[in-house]
């Protein structure tokens, strides 16, 4: 833990990817920042594990993304395969290296990058990273932002410009500011396991989607060997304790060779499509799954949350050092809002649908349509790639679209993308 007794210009709390991304940037532009996260170090999960081209830009403008490659692995394909036909859909990644970005999407889990991305936010001398410290309230005036917080059975009290809560899903800081977090729940219950099997040796692409309404499942490497998530629903109403049996007969049911799996981890959970009402209120931003959380199916929730953090660190600096007017911070909460409403969520909603939920055959195979086109063109995979970058922008100060704001123009609104890129 590092710690100081100057007020900071910014205060994250949460100190997840997002956190730890956005208060980076900060960081980078010469912004002195404070991170509060309750849990007492960097959670030990894999959780989210998979980074897109369009990320990974991001993480080369951060100066992390070298670190990143040496820690993860390349995913280099994708495949949909319907369990009860035998037909497996291979979707060849295209090569969509950039003058920034490597040729392929990264595997990296979770706890991996916020460990890359604490460890160079602490060569800062501005920043500063407080584990164990538990937000209690937060207020604000028109100048400051005060946040209240517990640490160690001590009370804490810490004052900044301005706040960011990247604190999950069940956001202390959005609950505070009264904010509404709208949407629905999912009626079924996610389970995540990671296990040792060799898929591989089956014909498993590094990332797969397996489609089946009883038995449907995503399959996606953790690692160079065989470590590999396996995540599936199941009907919420069953006793959790007793999941561990139902494990063994889905894993008897669905394992494509040998039944030897070695489970290493499980965890039951709820999904949900759920954004908050606002993502600024005053001096407070919401970024993560404090603005927005969305089902596992097609890795779009850190995705997200990712393409919260890019810009708002960059562009809450420039507001800190006079280089931009405040309006950028609400362009960020309008194009954030919109890009996970009218992108991010439904690519999410609809792949849960494809893979959990295909029951009517007819709709199915007018689902497999684009797919098996998709399958077939590298062009079409490639502009679908681009065009998924171009919603949300790692940057709204270089952007085109945030030049005509500055020079008093509305600038385009994001476009939308709705099949998976």
């Amino acid at each position: 833990m590092s710690s100081g007794s100057r007020s900071p210009d910014v205060c994250v709390v949460g100190a997840g990817p997002v956190g730890l991304t956005t208060a980076l940037g900060l960081a980078m532009a010469g912004v002195g920042v404070t991170v509060l996260e309750s849990a007492p170090d960097i959670a030990p999960s894999a959780r989210a594990l998979v980074h897109q081209g369009h990320t990974l830009e991001g993480f080369a403008r951060l100066k992390v993304l070298d670190a990143m490659v040496r820690a993860g692995i390349p995913l280099r394909g994708r495949d949909f395969a319907v369990r009860r036909t035998g037909e497996r859909i291979h979707h060849p990644l295209p090569d969509s290296r950039t003058d920034t970005a490597p040729a392929h999407n990264l595997i990296l889990r979770q706890d991996v990058l916020s460990g890359i991305l604490l460890e160079e936010l602490l060569r800062f001398p501005d920043a500063r990273v407080r584990f164990g410290c538990a937000v209690d309230a937060v207020r604000q005036n028109g100048a400051t932002v005060r946040i209240d917080y517990t640490h160690e059975g001590t009370h804490g009290r810490l004052e900044a410009r301005w706040a960011v809560g990247a604190d999950g899903a069940r956001s202390t800081v959005r609950n505070a500011l009264g904010v509404d977090f709208e949407g629905f729940t999912w009626p079924e219950r996610f389970v995540a396991t990671d296990i040792r099997y060799d898929f591989a040796a089956h014909g498993y692409a590094d990332a797969n989607f397996l489609i089946d309404p009883d038995d449907g499942a995503i399959v996606v490497r953790i690692d160079s060997g065989n470590l590999w998530r396996v995540a599936w629903t199941e009907d919420a109403s069953l006793p959790e304790e007793t999941l561990p049996q139902r494990l063994e007969a889905f894993f008897a049911r669905t394992l494509p060779g040998p039944r030897n799996a070695a489970l290493v981890a499980y965890a039951p959970y709820r999904a949900h499509q759920r954004t908050a009402e606002r993502f600024r209120v005053g001096r407070v931003l919401l970024a993560g799954d404090a603005a927005h959380v969305t089902n596992p199916t097609g890795g779009m929730g850190l995705t997200a949350g990712l393409h919260d953090a890019f810009p708002l660190g960059e562009a809450l600096a420039a507001v800190l050092l006079g280089r931009c007017d405040e309006d950028v911070l609400d362009r960020y909460a309008h194009v954030s809002r919109t890009a996970f409403r009218t992108c991010f969520s439904p690519i999410a909603t609809d792949l849960k649908r494809l893979v959990f939920d295909a029951r009517d055959p007819a709709r199915l195979a007018e689902a497999l349509v684009p797919l098996r086109r998709l399958a077939s063109d590298e062009e079409l995979r490639r502009s679908r790639a681009t065009a998924l970058r171009s919603v949300m922008p790692v940057s709204l100060l270089d952007d085109d679209r945030s030049a005509g704001r500055r020079h008093g123009g509305e600038g385009r609104a994001p476009g939308t993308v709705r099949a998976p890129a």
